[in-house]
């Protein structure tokens, strides 16, 4: 396999994400042949070298795996909860291969979540420089007029720094509440519920129904189901288009 940095061997064995797998080895619980290894520059060969992380042998990477969850409302987008709340991978009982959330969806939050083994993708997917749409649903108390949505195409200030949508405008509107559809490019924290509140408007529902060019469509709440052999090649060119759009706005 050749000598590869050993925060990549663990993201592609599926161990956890790049930056997940980074923070492992600076905690010093990862050895390579008998010995621990603190250094991100660290380069080993998984077919010659006896790995281990927390004390486990790592061996040849599992088969690439990425789902598409339906994920329901009260549902925790994390591996385990310490206070026993249900998690989503409660609902993925007959998976064969360990895969981990792409990002975090709110507990009371619905809709489309990725889960993955493939590190180097969840890495892609979820860090801010690739920049990747996520789209929303979201019911909203009373109505916003146009020139507060434009301010949250504009940009408004949050506690931990400018945010904006790259999208927004109003699916349904009903008398006192309206469904609005507004797309992010980043994963903050309750992101959604924040830019609505900076403009006065609080969010009763959320509900995220497109990843990229992944979406919900009709994937009943609490199913999932493998990406396609399509749906893969569209993410990864998505992916690629954003790093080539980023290095030409570099130059």
């Amino acid at each position: 396999m050749g000598l590869e940095r050993i925060q990549k061997i663990l993201a592609r064995a599926g161990i956890a994400s790049r930056r997940e797998a980074e923070r492992m080895v600076l905690e010093g619980r990862v050895m390579v042949n008998g010995k621990v290894v603190d250094q991100l520059g660290f380069k080993a060969d998984l077919s010659k070298d006896h790995i281990k992380v927390d004390e486990k042998r790592l061996f040849r990477p599992e088969p690439k795996l990425t789902l598409l969850l339906n994920k329901p409302r009260n549902c925790l987008s994390t591996v385990k909860d310490p206070a026993g709340r249900p998690t989503v991978m409660d609902l993925l009982k007959g998976v064969r291969w360990r895969v981990y959330p792409v990002g975090r969806l709110d507990f009371d939050a619905e809709g489309v979540l990725l889960l993955t083994n493939d590190g180097d993708l969840a890495y892609q997917l979820s860090h801010p420089k690739f920049s990747i749409p996520r789209t929303y649903w979201a019911k909203v108390e009373g109505i916003p007029e146009k020139k507060e949505l434009m301010r949250l195409k504009r940009g408004v200030m949050l506690e931990d720094g400018e945010a904006r949508v790259v999208s927004v405008h109003i699916l349904r509107q009903m008398e006192k509440h309206c469904w609005i559809e507004a797309v992010v490019a980043e994963g903050r924290n309750h992101l959604i519920k924040r830019l609505f509140s900076a403009i006065g408007h609080s969010v009763l529902k959320l509900k995220r129904v497109g990843y990229g060019p992944i979406k919900l469509e009709h994937l009943p709440t609490g199913q999932y189901r493998q990406l396609t052999d399509e749906e893969m090649r569209s993410l990864r060119k998505m992916i690629e288009d954003k790093r080539q759009s980023s290095v030409i706005s570099r130059q």
